[in-house]
């Protein structure tokens, strides 16, 4: 059966090219209007200056921009720390792979993917555990292709027989939520068959006999009861995972958006440490990063708990050492994840927010509580180029320059890989440089901070963090970008990371990668017979995030939000390809038209989160977060799919036709 898509008018966001405050200060139900800059900016620094003095400094959170170049990230998390005085500077990262970021560093002392993408390439076998690549990451697919070409096997791990899937050997299907009983499975079948690398696991590892009985109840038997998995289909993996010359493992947000993220992500790398997969060329863990620069956000100290560097700031001597170079005292205390943040809204004690970049009135679980948390804050400053969801419920809104077209800077992509960006165009109308803004905002609060280009910030950061002072303007444009750690101005970086571990010298060999001892956590929102169905998200090629970017450029690919269900289940609710239906969780319902997907199992449905305006997904989700990286779990949540009646069918219908372009 063809199904067609619905007819649908283009949503467009208005790109902005003024200052805007409110018509009446502190009134969010008075109209944004446009402002002069210094109106604007007085604005913006006197109501930061208000929380601190009213509420100290902790009062105050900066969420920074994971699609801005690292010398804006780096400014941020500068003007959080030594302007206000607080550690609260986090980003979308914690709604993506903060958890493979606490593995990474748990095992490893650093949270980066241990490998480039030309291994990739090269590779004997590709393990694609939760994730699409050829939507998500589409670019990295085709090096996942080449490794295919170049003779490499892909197994594909997911609940959904995706388009990636398509393209592997073999697809093992498993339950939502059930990565880490099929990795223990897998893990114990290696043992078992005596697959696993002694010589590696003796020399490189701690806690292997804590593992090993740990993962031993995991029979086949058990991971196909729980994983609904086939046994062969299990064993055949272990297989070719163990004997594999080189192997790389991949995952993204199937793997990292679950109330236990981190856990999974150790599962995870447990396979890597079993079967030395990892620190040689060719053989890695790789998570896959999905904004261009959410991995460089967090080198650059964008995040609550380290400084650039990715170094700790509860350290006291490095701690010290950015103090002194800032003239500043940093508190020697972790600041609030992002998650840590919205709950301080809810308490009261989170008062003022300067958001850079960043939309989570619309990218947050439960979305409906987070549009309300935003809005009980007493002063909320958006610097974006979009009236975004999250900009409407602002103080001021100030304009900045796209990062991809209009900035010069440096990135960092998923394989560490720094590279050089630089303005093809000019901005529109007073639309400044975010960087700009954030040290005119400074000024007004005491510090005059001088960085007449991009250049002179990151070669500020270059003196502080060892990783990267070794990349130069010059050196990166030289050779079209640089991996970390670089830390010499001559040598080039190694691709992969870890060496380390193979060294027969235990002095050079440094600390041993611990196996996770991780158990079995299923689903927090459990389904029953008032929510049979388990709902899980993702995102589609055509499309970007919550659409701001992406939603007004026509795609013959696009086709609007529906609920996707499988054939079986489409039959079993008397449901039709474009019929709309009520979609109902715990939190929230929304209308949504269907669509049928061969790829999902009965019991299984799919929906997006790129057109809220449309259909807002999120308000379906759960927010139950990892306790250790604070993501929520987005991938699980539990739904009930009801027919409309002849009424509400009219009046969806009514709606859809007053769809209009907007901008």
């Amino acid at each position: 059966m063809k199904q067609k898509r619905r007819d649908r008018t283009l949503k467009t966001y208005t790109r902005l090219t003024t200052p805007l405050v409110r018509e009446t200060p502190g009134d969010r139900t008075s109209p944004l209007r446009t402002a002069t800059w210094d109106e604007a900016l007085d604005a913006a620094a006197a109501g930061f200056a208000a929380a601190r003095t009213d509420h100290g400094p902790d009062a105050f959170a900066m969420l920074s921009c994971s699609r801005a170049t690292n010398e804006m990230n780096f400014v941020a998390q500068k003007f959080t720390r030594v302007v206000m005085g607080t550690n609260n500077v986090d980003s979308c990262n914690r709604t993506c792979h903060a958890p493979s970021v606490a593995g990474l560093s748990a095992v490893f002392g650093s949270g980066g993917g241990t490998s480039s993408y030309e291994e990739v390439e090269q590779t004997d076998l590709i393990l694609m555990w939760g994730s699409n690549a050829r939507f998500a990451h589409p670019i990295f697919f085709q090096h996942v292709l080449k490794g295919i070409r170049n003779g490499a096997r892909l197994y594909a791990v997911d609940p959904r027989r995706t388009s990636t899937a398509e393209w592997a050997e073999s697809w093992l299907g498993l339950n939502v939520g059930t990565d880490i009983p099929l990795a223990h499975a897998v893990a114990r079948e290696i043992i078992a068959a005596d697959l696993y690398n002694k010589a590696f696991v003796e020399r490189a590892t701690t806690g292997f006999e804590e593992f090993r009985a740990l993962v031993e109840p995991w029979t086949l038997s058990l991971a196909e009861k729980v994983t609904g998995v086939p046994a062969a289909a299990i064993r055949q993996l272990a297989h070719a995972y163990a004997t594999a010359e080189r192997a790389q493992l991949c995952w993204t947000l199937g793997i990292t958006e679950h109330h236990n993220g981190t856990d999974n992500v150790r599962a995870l790398i447990n396979l890597s440490l079993l079967t030395g997969h990892v620190g040689r060329y060719g053989a890695g863990v790789q998570p896959l990063r999905g904004q261009n620069n959410v991995q460089g956000g967090g080198d650059m100290g964008a995040i609550p708990n380290r400084l650039p560097g990715f170094q700790d700031l509860l350290d006291d001597g490095l701690r010290l050492k950015f103090e002194r170079a800032w003239d500043a005292v940093i508190p020697s205390r972790y600041g609030m994840t992002l998650t840590d943040m919205f709950e301080a809204m809810e308490e009261g004690t989170l008062h003022a927010v300067y958001c850079v970049g960043e939309n989570p009135a619309q990218s947050e679980a439960d979305s409906e509580q987070a549009i309300r948390r935003l809005s009980a804050l007493d002063h909320l400053v958006v610097q974006d180029i979009f009236l975004t969801k999250t900009a409407e419920l602002a103080d001021v809104v100030l304009p900045a320059t796209a990062s991809w077209a209009e900035t010069d800077g440096t990135t960092t992509s998923s394989e560490r890989r720094v590279q050089r960006v630089r303005a093809a165009l000019a901005p529109p109308g007073e639309a400044r440089e975010d960087i700009d803004i954030i040290c005119a905002v400074a000024s007004r609060l005491g510090h005059d901070w001088k960085y007449p280009d991009a250049e002179t910030v990151w070669n500020e950061l270059r003196s502080l963090s060892p990783d990267h002072f070794g990349m130069t303007y010059d050196r990166l444009a030289e050779h079209q970008g640089l991996q970390w750690p670089c830390p010499d101005t001559d040598e080039l970086p190694s691709p992969y990371l870890h060496g380390r571990l193979w060294e027969s010298d235990p002095g050079r060999r440094g600390r041993l990668a611990p196996f996770g001892l991780v158990e079995h956590d299923p689903p927090v929102d459990l389904t029953d017979e008032a929510f049979p169905i388990r709902l899980t998200t993702g995102r589609r090629l055509d499309s970007y995030n919550t659409g701001v970017q992406s939603s007004g450029f026509a795609s013959p690919l696009r086709r609007g939000e529906y609920v996707e269900l499988c054939p079986e289940d489409a039959e079993r609710y008397g449901v039709v390809v474009g019929e709309e239906v009520r979609v109902s969780s715990r939190r929230g319902a929304v209308t949504a038209p269907v669509w049928v997907d061969p790829g999902l199992r009965p019991g299984l449905a799919f929906m997006t989160m790129h057109f809220p305006d449309e259909v807002d997904t999120n308000a379906l989700t759960i927010e139950a977060n990892c306790p250790i990286a604070g993501t929520a779990e987005f991938k699980a949540s539990a739904i009930r799919i009801e027919k409309l009646d002849r009424a509400e069918q009219t009046e969806q219908a009514e709606q859809a036709e007053k769809l209009t372009v907007r901008g």
